[in-house]
């Protein structure tokens, strides 16, 4: 039966790839290269706004990363001082957050964003109330795909993996689900296409926010 469900932040609970591209262009420019087109930074995301940056610059010109180091605090400072930037939620995803919540399912997020941003970010689309767990980048987890953050977060709710969903839109995210040994979804409507995620093992794909309220009626009665 699940009782918890745990979300990607990034190209999953939220829109947030205009965002990342407001940071990581303003970066290129300031090193004089041109900026990339946001549908670039779909692929760009998903292990954290370092390597982002990283893939941004080899695109753009800079393939050796000899701007890398310098322009990681500059990322970090110029996403921090904006992380709603044109971010919204998922069409249909707060209704079904909250009928999940209604439900007695709890609610969490793990993403690589930085832990002070995620909580900004998460917290301003869905209130203080709606996830029970923020956790985002720190010294403390490891990135993404090692599985720790899920892990964490399945012990503070005090229930086991496989009572957990994990939903996500990269291989990153199926990979840190698998490895936390929880029951673990693909979602189409983000960063990464089907492809990727059928590759990388998705137990279940599902195309709208919807969904998911069915994908937790099936698994808590043992038809999935």
């Amino acid at each position: 039966m699940i009782k918890t469900c745990i979300f990607d932040l990034d190209g999953t609970i939220a829109d947030t790839v205009e965002s990342i591209a407001h940071a990581g262009n303003r970066v290129l420019e300031q090193f004089g290269l041109e900026p990339r087109p946001v549908k670039d930074y779909n692929y760009y995301a998903g292990t954290g706004i370092d390597m982002a940056l990283k893939r941004a610059l080899a695109d753009a010109g800079d393939a050796e990363g000899n701007y890398w180091k310098q322009g990681i605090p500059l990322i970090r400072k110029y996403f921090a001082e904006d992380p709603l930037y044109h971010v919204r939620p998922f069409q249909g995803m707060p209704e079904t957050l909250q009928e999940l919540k209604a439900q007695g399912i709890s609610l969490g997020v793990f993403t690589n964003k930085p832990h002070e941003e995620a909580i900004h970010v998460v917290q301003a689309l869905y209130g203080k109330s709606m996830f029970d767990r923020i956790q985002g980048q720190t010294e403390e987890i490891p990135m993404k795909p090692a599985p720790d953050g899920a892990l964490k977060i399945a012990g503070e709710f005090h229930v086991k993996p496989e009572e957990c969903m994990y939903f996500g839109d990269t291989n990153t995210d199926m990979q840190t689900g698998r490895a936390a040994g929880m029951f673990t979804v693909g979602v189409t409507w983000g960063f990464r296409p089907r492809k990727e995620l059928v590759e990388n093992h998705a137990m279940a794909l599902i195309d709208t926010p919807a969904e998911i309220l069915q994908l937790v009626r099936e698994k808590g009665s043992g038809t999935v």
